[in-house]
């Protein structure tokens, strides 16, 4: 499929503007049209699966509220971050006991820009600052938080990195732009442009599922409030016209939570949050044939 040789993705010239993006690639190009791009119901959790697959179960923005959900029968757990408050070890710690009380085979985890003691660079800012922004993720002592992804005992966790799961290559990463009405910057925050692109130009071809906290332009990353379209457009390009996952797992955008296709791959917008943090958004269910061994 990449016959014609590799595929680079430049910067967009919307890059800063999503809304714009948007409207201007469906005016100009229906890229958000049907009949190739169009709303996905979920399956019920007691569709059988059929022979040969893999179910995945996918949630996100679960914010240590995981008390109360139900989760469904499946193979493979995919969290798309957010996980927690604000990164803080004793939430980790929680996290990662509800993790090892479900019965999955495999439970792939990245972080998203709440978990903010997994970044060291937002971290070591912080400290310098000495700011009030986080009064609790300041007092703590870089001893409680250097090895914090040490403490996810309970599944393979994925920053810039990718695993091979039953035959799968799985890729995550954490990254999202910041967005200007989210109060100054939280973890893993870069801007829209090369600074994100060049975290997606670390995703190999060949991925089967990609794994990010956030959204592509125009696949469930609408903000009614602010109405605007917030998905990163290089996001997007890379997705549709280079990596070609045939899975798009994220969250980031409470609002979003649904599923979309493109005709070709599958996003999901797993919040498991809604707009105003109520656990109450189920977490998806989606069955992939399983890839043939080479």
């Amino acid at each position: 499929r990449m016959a014609h040789g590799k595929v680079t993705i430049t910067v967009d010239e919307y890059s800063s503007n999503p809304t714009q993006a948007f409207t201007h690639y469906n005016i100009n190009q229906s890229r958000f049209q049907p009949p190739h791009v169009h709303m996905v119901d979920p399956i019920p959790y007691d569709t059988p699966k059929p022979a040969g697959h893999t179910r995945f179960v996918c949630v996100s923005d679960t914010h240590s509220r995981t008390d109360g959900i139900q989760m469904p029968y499946g193979d493979v757990l995919l969290h798309t971050g957010d996980f927690t408050e604000l990164g803080l070890p004793s939430e980790v710690k929680k996290f990662n006991d509800w993790l090892g009380s479900l019965p999955y085979e495999f439970k792939i985890v990245i972080a998203g820009n709440h978990e903010l003691t997994f970044d060291k660079d937002f971290m070591a800012d912080l400290v310098k600052q000495d700011y009030y922004r986080f009064p609790s993720v300041s007092k703590l002592k870089p001893e409680d938080f250097d090895n914090v992804q040490s403490l996810l005992t309970n599944c393979l966790y994925l920053q810039d990195s990718e695993v091979t799961v039953k035959g799968f290559r799985i890729y995550g990463t954490p990254c999202i732009w910041s967005n200007s009405w989210v109060s100054g910057w939280w973890g893993f925050n870069l801007p829209r442009g090369q600074s994100l692109l060049d975290k997606w130009n670390l995703v190999p071809e060949g991925i089967d599922i990609l794994m990010t906290h956030g959204p592509p332009l125009g696949f469930r990353d609408w903000v009614p409030k602010e109405l605007q379209r917030v998905g990163c457009v290089e996001l997007l390009n890379t997705v549709q016209r280079r990596v070609r996952p045939k899975l798009h797992v994220f969250g980031g955008i409470h609002e979003g939570y649904g599923i979309m296709t493109d005709g070709y791959t599958t996003y999901i917008n797993a919040s498991t949050c809604t707009v105003s943090f109520q656990p109450t958004n189920p977490p998806i269910i989606f069955d992939l044939p399983n890839p043939q061994a080479s």
